[in-house]
């Protein structure tokens, strides 16, 4: 009987990591993305979901914040973040169509690891930006 080749074996996720959007249909396609590449994935729909995951004591080796979202903003869910200590080893990376210097230099200044905006990069280009904000974290 011949064996499936196609199959992968089971193995640990690489990476744990939280994506934070309010678009539902961008959400499940980067969970899908980013499953497929080993990580485990996390979803919140907004900043108050998923800073109530984070108190909850979730600790992800990344976090992918949007910036416009109800409840809570991307910006404002990451000071809150830096205010509460969580996730202080966590990468974090924006992915926003907020392309304005000024939204950038603020993350900036709440310490992102990466800014990435929406509108100009497809989906793989994150994922391969992504790991190598992870790449460089780990040396």
């Amino acid at each position: 009987m011949a064996e499936n080749l196609t199959e992968k074996p089971k193995e640990t996720p690489k990476y744990t990591i939280l994506i934070v959007d309010d678009d539902k249909f961008l959400l499940g396609m980067y969970a899908v993305k980013f499953q497929k590449e080993g990580f485990e994935v996390i979803t919140a729909s907004d900043g108050g979901d998923a800073f109530a995951k984070l108190k909850d004591g979730l600790l992800p080796d990344v976090l992918i914040l949007d910036i416009v979202m109800p409840v809570m903003d991307g910006l404002e869910l990451l000071q809150k973040i830096r205010e509460n200590h969580l996730t202080e080893k966590s990468i974090i990376i924006i992915l926003s169509n907020q392309g304005q210097s000024s939204d950038i230099e603020k993350a900036k200044k709440l310490g992102v690891d990466g800014y990435i905006v929406k509108a100009t990069t497809i989906p793989s280009e994150v994922l391969a930006e992504v790991n190598k904000i992870l790449l460089a974290h780990k040396k």
